[in-house]
């Protein structure tokens, strides 16, 4: 396997945030430049053997954490006023503008995990994309959690959390060994976020969001585990229902599939997956066909 070497970047963002993330480059040709959009409370180096992969196989690939997380984490999470919009407004759209900077005449894919995958189409330049690929991409309206699980998850991200982002000024997640901590305006829009996610923004910003979300044309494949409590098959048609103006087709997998009981929400990226789930996403994003053909299900 070749080797290559990450280069640490600051990105952007057009409130003056900047964001630390990581440019991977091919030794051989570019067949694009990905950009990896983490799950929430996540931090970029999980994926960073993921880009790896990529850079291995013919791709470039930009990892960075949201304004919050990780390396792009404040001094202070107390009062610092981000929310989990702003991840893809301003946070995916710099991403995206760096990204073009970068490789102005290569063509720009993205990965987006959990939340990344949704909030891509809120970008105000994600009409550039060339291809998407989903990997249990939802935006956590609460009634679409699995049934088993709904009470406990509400129970933890719609009570507990909320309630100690109250009492904290932040949600501090990592002592809880549940995520990264979280901005206090992030842990409250997961917490409140209704069925329709444009109630989530003020009312005269929603015309916009909604134009942002149907100007994406890139073919989406979304993906889910059919043990993925978040990611149900309810959750990502009504993420997916937002992208009007793209071809879509999404594929529900089984743990079995990889040899393994569970998998879960956050596995695919584990490097355990390096042999079998990550080979076949390349396939999609080097000509977007479906590896999963008969896991197919219908929107």
């Amino acid at each position: 396997m070749t080797t290559t070497r990450a280069t640490s970047v600051q990105i952007a963002c057009e409130d003056g945030i900047h964001l630390s993330g990581h440019l991977w480059s091919t030794p051989g040709p570019n067949a694009g430049l990905v950009i990896i959009n983490p799950a929430t409370g996540v931090r970029a180096d999980y994926y960073h053997r993921y880009a790896q992969f990529l850079t291995d196989h013919g791709f470039s690939a930009l990892t960075y954490d949201y304004r919050g997380i990780g390396a792009s984490r404040p001094a202070s999470l107390r009062g610092c006023g981000y929310k989990w919009r702003d991840w893809g407004m301003l946070d995916f759209a710099a991403a995206l503008a760096f990204a073009q900077r970068a490789a102005p005449s290569t063509k720009l894919l993205c990965v987006g995990h959990s939340i990344g995958g949704y909030l891509a189409g809120l970008a105000p330049n994600a009409a550039s994309l060339a291809r998407l690929l989903t990997v249990g991409a939802q935006y956590a309206f609460w009634p679409d959690y699995a049934a088993h699980k709904r009470l406990g998850l509400v129970a933890k991200w719609h009570i507990a959390m909320p309630a100690l982002t109250a009492l904290c000024g932040y949600f501090p997640g990592k002592k809880l060994g549940w995520l990264e901590d979280l901005p206090k305006g992030v842990a409250y829009e997961w917490s409140f976020r209704g069925a329709l996610m444009e109630h989530t923004h003020p009312p005269h910003e929603r015309p916009e969001i909604l134009h942002r979300f149907s100007a994406v044309t890139a073919p989406i494949l979304a993906i889910t585990l059919s043990d993925d409590e978040f990611a149900t098959l309810p959750a990502i048609k009504r993420t997916l229902a937002y992208y009007t103006g793209a071809s879509k087709s999404a594929v529900m997998l089984h743990p079995a599939d990889f040899g393994h009981e569970k998998i879960g929400h956050f596995g695919l990226f584990h490097a355990r997956h390096k042999n079998d789930f990550w080979p076949a996403t390349l396939k999609w994003l080097q000509g977007g066909a479906n590896p999963w053909p008969h896991r197919a299900v219908p929107l």
